[in-house]
């Protein structure tokens, strides 16, 4: 868990092009300046990308901080 927080934290800092993003599991879009619905898609995909994983419309509907978004890497992920 610890690792996929890591790693999300380098997909964060690339994506919205900000290396002093700190995410904790309770960070929620509301924490990031730039994260709207656009910036919220590409995120997306390039989650999607570096953890190898694919979500679907209802598997990011629902998630309410980036904790959630962990568990479901690890959980598409099989970890």
């Amino acid at each position: 868990m610890a690792d996929t927080l890591n790693r999300l934290t380098e997909v964060f800092h690339d994506v919205f092009d900000d290396d002093d993003i700190v995410l904790t599991r309770q960070t929620t879009a509301s924490d990031i300046e730039a994260w709207d619905s656009l910036m919220h898609v590409t995120l997306m995909l390039q989650v999607e990308a570096a953890f190898g994983v694919r979500f679907s419309s209802s598997d990011v509907t629902g998630l309410k901080d980036v904790g959630q978004l962990v568990d479901l890497i690890d959980a598409k992920a099989g970890r």
